[in-house]
C-alpha cells in the first residue's frame, strides 16, 4: 500500500484533491520503491479518466490501470479500506489538525505492514488480478468478469453465499 496525504486548508484556488501531475508523482514513487509492475485498480473519477492521465499511464509501460464501473463501492478495495480506518478512529478527539494528520499516518504505515488485512480488503471485492496481456487501461465489468489476464474468486459472504 503506497498513499500520499493531501492537507486541505481552504485556502482561495488551493485544489481540494489530487490532480494528474500529483497522482503521477505518487505512482512513479511507487514504482521507483517497488521496483515492480503495478496494478492500479480506479474508480471513475474525472481525473483517472482524463485524456492527459491516458496519456501519462501510456508512456510507463510497468503500469496497468484497470477501471471500475461507474458506481461499484462493492468492488472498490479502497472502500473498505477508508473504513477500517473511520472505525479505527471513531472514539479519538484530536485537539488539532496537526495531531489527527499524525494518527492517521500512524495507522496507515501500520497497515502497510498487516498484508492480511490488506488482502482482505482485495479478497472482499471477490477480484484477483493479474497483469491483463489486453491495453493497459482495461475495464472491470460489474457482473465482476474482469478483462482478459484477470481473474475473479467467488469468495462467501457473511450469510454463507458466494457472491
Amino acid at each position: 500500500m503506497c498513499y500520499r496525504l493531501r492537507r486541505h486548508t481552504g485556502r482561495k484556488g488551493e485544489r481540494r484533491s489530487l490532480g494528474e501531475p500529483d497522482y503521477v508523482r505518487l505512482l512513479d514513487g511507487a514504482h521507483q520503491l517497488l521496483k515492480t509492475l503495478l496494478i492500479v485498480v480506479w474508480d471513475r473519477l474525472s481525473t483517472h479518466i482524463s485524456k492527459t492521465m491516458k496519456a501519462l499511464v501510456a508512456e510507463r509501460d510497468w503500469l496497468t490501470v484497470l477501471l471500475l464501473p461507474g458506481y461499484a463501492p462493492d468492488l472498490n478495495p479502497v472502500e473498505d479500506l477508508w473504513a477500517h480506518i473511520k472505525r479505527s478512529l471513531a472514539n479519538l478527539a484530536a485537539r488539532t489538525l496537526d495531531e489527527l494528520e499524525a494518527v492517521l499516518r500512524r495507522r496507515l504505515k501500520a497497515l502497510q505492514y498487516r498484508h492480511g488485512v490488506l488482502g482482505g480488503f482485495l479478497a472482499g471485492t471477490g477480484l484477483a488480478l493479474d497483469r491483463p496481456d489486453g491495453p493497459q487501461y482495461a475495464e472491470v465489468s460489474k457482473s465482476l468478469s474482469a478483462p482478459r489476464g484477470c481473474r475473479t474468486v467467488e469468495t462467501p459472504t457473511r450469510g454463507g453465499a458466494a457472491r
